[in-house]
Parts: structure tokens; C-alpha cells; sequence
């Protein structure tokens, strides 16, 4: 990658974890924006917005130029969101409301190049299928406290509890940042060459421990559609 100062507007830990495995250092801030959902407003358009508003108020927060990265991840069981559990009996609801079925999750990240002032838009819609998990196994995750949280009330991740049947979509992107579709927007800025290209996506399979079936897609411009480019 070129030697942009890169800034992760977030502070979530799932979203530095995945972005070290770029091998580029890194800074964080943590941009406070009103996230609510407009009357009407579809999943995968509200995502989209909140992580345009998240690079844009972190930008605004920065005494210098510097490419920021902001996401956003909803779950989503149709048109209604699921997000982080109020409680005990909130996370056993959601997650009786997702047992057995699918589910769509999409991640949305905006890379603002304030240089040149350029913004690219990208967005993961990854379908999850829920495994029929018990009771008691409900209960048990609970009592660890990882459902509060997670959107959804569960973190794709959790060895103990594994609630994700087979899954060939995005793993990274239902953690939090799709690294292939960041790869691919990167390129469209030119903040990323060949080599970054070939180490990440093996990197990011091994260290999730996920075989995944779509990143030539990805990187190739599908699923999702290519990344969305503007001036500001």
C-alpha cells in the first residue's frame, strides 16, 4: 500500500483485529453519528449510509489528511434489523428468532481519501444459515455475556457456541470488515498493489480458520457490484 496515513473509524475490536492482517500500520478513532434508520430506509441503504457518515465525521475529527476507513454491520431478517441485545431475555429471543433459518448480514465500509477529497462506497451482503441449535445451548452462550455485544446476539466466531451452519459467503464481512471488498476499494483509490493483493486473502482464511469461495468473485468486482467512487 502507499504510504497514506490509514485511520480506522471504529472501535471495535473484531474490526482491528481483521485489519492488521493488511500488515500496514494503522491509527483508530471512534466517530459519534446519530444512527438512526430513516422511515422506510431499506437494510442495505441504511448500512451504507451510516459508514459514509461514520469516514465523514472522523475525518472531520483529523488535523491532517489521512485515508480513513469507517463500517457498518447490521443483521437483518428481512426488513427488520436485529441489533445488540438489551438483555438476557432480548439475546434469547433473537436467537430463537434465528435458529434454523437464514439470515442476511451486510457490512458496508467507506474509504475517504482526504487528499484529493475521493470517497469509495462498498457493501457485503453475505446470507447466513443458522444452525438448529438447543436450548440449552442458548443458555449457555448467554451466561458467557458475548451475545450483548453483537448485532444479531451472536458473533459468528465464538468457538463454544458456533451457531453458523455451512457458510459460503464473506466470513470476515459478518465479523465486521469484509477484507476483499476493502482490497478491491483500495484499489480503486490506488492505495493498493499486487502483492497486498495476494497475502491478504490467504492470510485472512488462515487466521479464521474458513475456506471461502468467494473471494475471486470479490476481488473481481462480485457479489455486491463494483465499489461506488465520488468526489466530495
Amino acid at each position: 500500500m502507499s504510504d497514506a496515513n490509514l485511520v480506522l473509524a471504529s472501535g471495535s475490536p473484531r474490526r482491528r483485529e481483521l485489519l492488521t492482517l493488511l500488515g500496514v500500520p494503522f491509527q483508530t478513532v471512534t466517530p459519534q453519528v446519530d444512527e438512526s434508520r430513516l422511515p422506510g430506509e431499506p437494510p442495505p441503504v441504511y448500512v451504507t449510509r451510516l459508514s459514509q457518515l461514520k469516514a465523514r465525521e472522523a475525518a472531520r475529527l483529523l488535523d491532517q489528511p489521512a485515508l480513513v476507513l469507517a463500517a457498518d454491520t447490521i443483521v437483518a431478517l428481512g426488513d427488520d434489523l436485529l441489533g445488540k441485545p438489551r438483555d438476557a431475555d432480548h439475546a434469547r429471543a433473537m436467537l430463537a428468532r434465528l435458529r434454523g433459518r437464514g439470515h442476511a448480514v451486510y457490512s458496508a465500509i467507506t474509504l475517504l481519501d482526504m487528499a484529493p477529497n475521493h470517497e469509495v462506497t462498498d457493501l457485503a451482503a453475505i446470507e447466513v444459515p443458522m444452525r438448529d441449535y438447543g436450548d440449552d445451548e442458548v443458555e449457555a452462550y448467554i451466561t458467557t455475556g458475548d451475545p450483548f455485544d453483537k448485532a444479531g446476539g451472536y458473533a459468528i466466531q465464538h468457538r463454544g457456541f458456533n451457531p453458523v451452519a455451512a457458510m459460503s459467503g464473506c466470513y470476515a464481512g459478518v465479523m465486521g470488515l469484509p477484507l476483499c471488498h476493502l482490497l478491491r476499494s483500495l484499489r480503486a483509490l490506488g492505495h493498493v498493489w499486487d502483492d497486498l493483493l495476494a497475502q491478504v486473502p490467504p492470510a485472512c482464511q488462515a487466521h479464521l480458520d474458513y475456506d471461502c469461495l468467494v473471494t475471486a468473485d470479490v476481488l473481481d468486482g462480485a457479489p455486491g457490484g463494483h465499489p461506488h467512487t465520488s468526489g466530495l
